[in-house]
């Protein structure tokens, strides 16, 4: 299954579940956040350049980047970001459960 076809999964998955009320799917276009899911307005979960990158605490993802999950998310502005993070290409987590992670911190917002 390719990333493209996991992310698809995913959305579907967040869509359709009791415990995601209030997210919406990506929007159509190719801005920035076109591919990203969203509660309240918020992103939470996004697909960028073939990766899963979610928002979560920082000690999550000082966590998660200590662990060899994956990196500080990085906007191609030169500064990794302190609450985002991508996971990386070969890691063993499970997608939803950092989807699902990403979207009660950000809906507790």
């Amino acid at each position: 299954m390719t990333p493209e076809e996991r992310f698809e999964d995913l959305v579907d998955e967040l869509l359709d579940s009791d415990g995601a009320h209030g997210v919406e799917p990506p929007r159509p276009g190719s801005g920035f956040g076109s591919s990203a899911l969203r509660v309240d307005k918020r992103i939470f979960a996004m697909f960028v350049r073939g990766h899963l990158v979610v928002k979560l605490p920082k000690p999550r993802v000082d966590e998660l980047v200590a662990g060899g999950h994956g990196v500080r998310f990085d906007a191609n502005k030169g500064t990794p970001m302190k609450e985002w993070f991508t996971l990386a290409e070969d890691a063993p987590l499970a997608w939803l459960a950092l989807a699902r992670e990403a979207l009660a911190f950000v809906g507790r917002r």
